[in-house]
């Protein structure tokens, strides 16, 4: 095959923004074409090798240099991603091939669906007053409904946030956890806490919280309350009864509307209880205004292994579900 070189001019970005430090990015490139010599200098990249190999390096530069343009950052994950053929920006854009920018975050971060099923919950999320978000671990289910709410309030289209859910022990006990019941409860809550701190500047979101136009509270105190002209996230429903289910879903007032997500395959309730999140689901399918979205492992938008993680669960999960049928 016959020697290619190709000159390639990267401007308007930072070069080690763009190549890492150390040239640590641009290392795994080098890594990933062995036969290929890729030189950097200034704002100039030589790449010599096969035509084939040098026109994949420049595409997947290309790539990098519009994915730092766009969301002003750029990880040495993302860069494993693209070189494994999971092109960041052809895959996690959505369905009608444009970002919709949901919120801007601290440090002007850009907010947007990352995935065609997350774009698909925010879309749910418009045409619906209650919709479900199911799926596994990782895959930004309750990110993007917290992006959603934020939304809903800075367009006023809501008066308030309430974010909520059950302080189930995965495997810990409550009693055992030091200081008072806020301080015991508080680390369930803190996924919901760390996503609002991605949206939100940190004195804007503290006078929020003070004067109650954002609450976090367990859902235990959901009962006897009304809520209305109010955006509620109801997270990890997969450990809330039946019964939990109905008192929450029961609380909402005419102007409100709710996003519910769960992992159905991380149920952490005793064994002697039932998750309420599947019945729900199925019992309420057919009404209209209420809608049901499937995350899966394609969604994944953590560490690349994450991804491989939950497909080598889901197969042992099957293997386990057709010996037990066997039996």
């Amino acid at each position: 095959m016959s020697q290619s070189e190709i000159i390639l001019t990267v401007e308007n970005v930072d070069p080690v923004a763009l190549f890492g430090e150390n040239n640590n990015k641009l290392n795994l490139i080098r890594k990933s074409y062995p036969d290929t010599v890729i030189t950097s200098r200034g704002s100039l990249l030589k790449i010599t090798g096969k035509k084939k190999d040098t026109q994949s390096v420049k595409e997947t530069v290309e790539t990098m240099v519009k994915l730092l343009r766009e969301r002003k950052e750029l990880s040495l994950q993302t860069v494993e991603e693209l070189l494994l053929g999971e092109n960041p920006y052809q895959a996690h854009v959505p369905p009608n091939e444009s970002k919709v920018v949901l919120v801007h975050g601290r440090d002007g971060k850009v907010i947007y669906a990352k995935t065609r099923n997350q774009q698909l919950l925010v879309d749910a999320s418009s045409q619906n007053d209650v919709v479900f978000a199911i799926g596994p671990a990782g895959t930004g289910k309750t990110y993007t409904a917290v992006a959603i709410a934020v939304r809903a309030l800075k367009n006023k289209e809501v008066k308030k946030i309430i974010l909520t859910r059950p302080a189930v022990e995965a495997g810990e006990s409550l009693g055992f956890l030091p200081g008072d019941l806020k301080e015991k409860i508080d680390p369930y809550l803190r996924p919901l806490y760390d996503a609002l701190d991605d949206m939100i500047p940190a004195e804007r979101l503290q006078q929020f919280m003070l004067n109650r136009v954002i609450e976090i509270a367990p859902l235990a105190f959901m009962r006897g309350r009304t809520l209305d002209h109010a955006f509620i996230i109801l997270d990890e429903a997969q450990n809330c009864t039946p019964l939990q289910i109905k008192m929450f879903l029961t609380r909402l007032g005419p102007y409100a509307k709710c996003i519910i997500t769960g992992d159905l395959s991380q149920i952490d309730l005793p064994y002697n209880l039932i998750s309420g999140l599947r019945p729900a689901t199925k019992m309420l399918q057919n009404i209209h205004g209420i809608a049901t979205i499937y995350l899966t492992h394609e969604d994944v938008v953590r560490h690349r292994l994450v991804k491989d993680i939950l497909k080598a669960y889901e197969k042992s999960d099957q293997g386990r579900r057709r010996k037990d049928e066997e039996e």
